[in-house]
């Protein structure tokens, strides 16, 4: 084999294992930002599930309390049974919103009776509801943060090369439902 030969072979070796290393490294990065969108979902899913494991006992405890604001405690008990963990996030993000916009109501409403504002099972369970919106709205956020990270790498040189092969595909993001995000309905009204 001449000098020229052994070079241009050495120049192959070096551009080949140039390239497999890129393939490796984006596929490692990709894989690793997939992984860390579905544990950010995981983690709002827990927190929608805490969320919907306390919404009875408060909707419970304020039913009694609340002589003519049934209509409320309606919105809050349709907007829990929509939950359903298994559903597409785009899905849970409209039942999150609307969870949430009831539950705000109830919040709101509470806020005009003394009398509930004066039981403690009541203000430690709207401590509690009002924590865990705020969670859930931390969750959101760094889930969004990394389906952005995900989303934008996969658009790029070289990942969008590699897209088609491994099947990348954009990941949604957990938004609201432009209709979801008035502000919610807290007037006092006989019913």
């Amino acid at each position: 084999m001449s000098v020229i030969g052994f070079v241009l072979a050495l120049v192959l070796a070096v551009v080949l294992l140039g390239l497999a290393f890129i393939v490796l490294s984006t596929y490692n990065e990709i894989v690793g930002l997939a992984q860390r969108i579905d544990k950010a979902w995981a983690n709002i899913d827990v927190a929608l599930k805490q969320r919907y494991d306390e919404l009875p006992n408060l909707v419970q405890a304020v039913r009694g309390l609340m002589g003519f604001e049934q209509s409320v405690l309606e919105r809050v008990t349709q907007a829990r049974a929509g939950y359903r963990p298994d559903a597409p996030i785009p899905q849970q993000a409209v039942t999150s919103e609307q969870t949430t916009g009831a539950v705000k109501s109830l919040l709101a409403v509470v806020e005009h009776y003394p009398d509930l504002t004066a039981h403690e099972n009541v203000m430690a369970l709207q401590a509690e509801i009002a924590r865990l919106e705020g969670v859930i709205a931390d969750r959101r956020e760094l889930y969004n943060d990394m389906v952005y990270r995900y989303d934008a790498r996969i658009q790029q040189v070289p990942a969008v090369l590699l897209a088609s092969i491994f099947g990348w595909t954009p990941r949604p993001y957990f938004k609201a439902d432009p209709s979801q995000t008035g502000v919610p309905d807290a007037t006092l009204t006989p019913g």
